[in-house]
């Protein structure tokens, strides 16, 4: 069996699952934080997305710099409107699907690098980096996102957390 042939069905069942939650967050509470040294409800939502986004990246290239030294830092997505966040969303887990269906077992294991101004801050496998920093730090935030959430008075929203 294939690596994306194990990958996709914890993809598929994770973002249907992320994607009930981020209906419920309703546009007046995307600033909203627990804390004043928290992130807010729109950032982890925002984040979320952008998570999912990686996937592409992650199976085509083989490092991604986060604060390159010759060249502008990447912008995070910083969307307000939950309803267009949501097509976002949509798009970056259907691009994510095609790429991990598309990669072989050897792309999988090919090592990928995260690195902050040129210093390697990890290399791993590129099928590990899809499992731990998309997938499973995707389910991580969501589960922040349902607590802020229940904490707003979101009903329901602690039913997506697990």
């Amino acid at each position: 069996m294939r690596i994306a042939e194990i990958m996709l069905p914890e993809l598929d069942r994770e973002m249907a699952r992320t994607r009930r939650l981020l209906t419920l967050v309703p546009a007046e509470k995307m600033e909203w934080k627990a804390h004043e040294g928290l992130r807010t409800i729109g950032w982890n939502f925002n984040h979320i997305v952008d998570l999912i986004g990686w996937t592409p990246l992650v199976i085509s290239e083989d490092s991604f710099d986060m604060a390159p030294l010759d060249g502008p830092k990447p912008e995070p997505l910083n969307i307000t409107d939950p309803t267009e966040l949501l097509r976002f969303f949509d798009q970056n887990v259907a691009n994510a699907r095609v790429a991990i269906e598309a990669a072989s077992d050897a792309t999988m294991a090919e090592p990928w690098t995260l690195k902050a101004g040129g210093q390697v801050l990890f290399t791993i496998s590129k099928g590990d980096c899809i499992r731990t920093w998309v997938l499973n730090h995707a389910v991580h935030h969501r589960g922040i996102l349902s607590v802020y959430l229940s904490m707003v008075g979101v009903a329901d929203a602690h039913v997506y957390d697990s």
